[in-house]
């Protein structure tokens, strides 16, 4: 590579403060940084990976739009996904004796992130796909796990606080809807009564005028003066 033919050259000079000697090391130290960035950058695609898979794992399929109760419960239970886990090292470590403490590290990793995760869900929230976005849902959905298709996901905070407010918001709407469904049926009975005592009444009036008219008929025959013969 070139950083080898730089130092190959260099192995000439024995003077440690000699600018080629600097340039080399200001040269080496660039591109170490510039490694370790990369990596870092890696290590986060992945780790953003593993958590995409796990929700996509993990949600209620064929429910699109998702609910805010539904996602309440699916970052619960994605906090405590290593439970069991921890479960299973206080296990060897009641009966490990000596070595009973051989997977503390894992055991304090994982109640670290647990810890932060219950933090973040409690207040900021904790960053995932949009999952109440029918077209994000539907991408989420049919991921293949390619990394490369990470930047095509619109990524949202949820908390705690902020899944409440919204479930009690359509509660609420929904509260309305099944009040002016109630109002409007009963609207629609009264004006049905109203109409069929309208017609009752037209009904009776009909049935009454033929009785009248028989009336006056009779009275005018009986009103009349019978000839003698």
């Amino acid at each position: 590579t070139t950083m080898q033919k730089e130092i190959a050259k260099a192995k000439k000079i024995l003077h440690p403060n000699s600018r080629k000697i600097t340039a080399i090391a200001k040269k080496s130290k660039k591109m170490l940084n510039r490694q370790k960035i990369k990596m870092a950058g890696t290590i986060k695609q992945n780790l953003i990976g593993e958590k995409i898979m796990w929700i996509q794992q993990n949600i209620v399929p064929d429910v699109c739009p998702y609910t805010a109760e539904l996602t309440a419960e699916l970052l619960l239970k994605y906090i405590g996904r290593n439970d069991e886990e921890l479960e299973q090292i206080a296990i060897k470590h009641s009966v490990g004796g000596k070595r009973g403490r051989q997977h503390a590290n894992r055991e304090d990793i994982i109640r670290m992130t647990k810890k932060r995760e219950q933090e973040e869900f409690d207040t900021c929230g904790i960053e995932i796909p949009d999952i109440l976005n029918p077209v994000q849902y539907e991408m989420l959905r049919t991921w293949s796990g390619e990394l490369r298709l990470l930047p095509n996901f619109k990524f949202r905070r949820f908390g705690k606080m902020h899944l409440k407010d919204m479930l009690q918001k359509v509660e609420r709407q929904s509260k309305v809807a099944m009040n002016k469904s109630i109002n409007c049926t009963k609207s629609c009975t009264r004006s049905q009564s109203s109409k069929d005592s309208k017609l009752k009444g037209s009904s009776s009036i009909e049935n009454k005028e033929p009785t009248n008219n028989t009336l006056t008929e009779n009275t005018t025959l009986n009103d009349c003066p019978m000839e003698v013969e």
